[in-house]
C-alpha cells in the first residue's frame, strides 16, 4: 500500500512539473500555477509517506 502511495506522489510531482513547464513555454500563467500546485500536492503526499515509514521502523 505504501509503495502505491509513493508512486502516486512521484507521478503527481512529474505531472505537475510537465504542466508547469508547458505553461511557461506557452506563456500561460494559470497552467504554470496549476503545475506548481500539483507538485506541492505530490510533495505533501511524499512527506506523509516518509513520516509513516519513519514511525514504522
Amino acid at each position: 500500500m505504501a509503495d502505491r502511495e509513493k508512486m502516486k506522489a512521484k507521478a503527481e510531482q512529474a505531472k505537475g512539473k510537465v504542466k508547469e513547464t508547458a505553461g511557461r513555454t506557452v506563456g500561460n500563467e494559470r497552467m504554470t500555477a496549476e503545475g506548481r500546485a500539483e507538485q506541492a500536492k505530490g510533495d505533501a503526499r511524499q512527506a506523509k509517506e516518509k513520516i509513516k515509514d519513519t514511525f514504522k521502523h
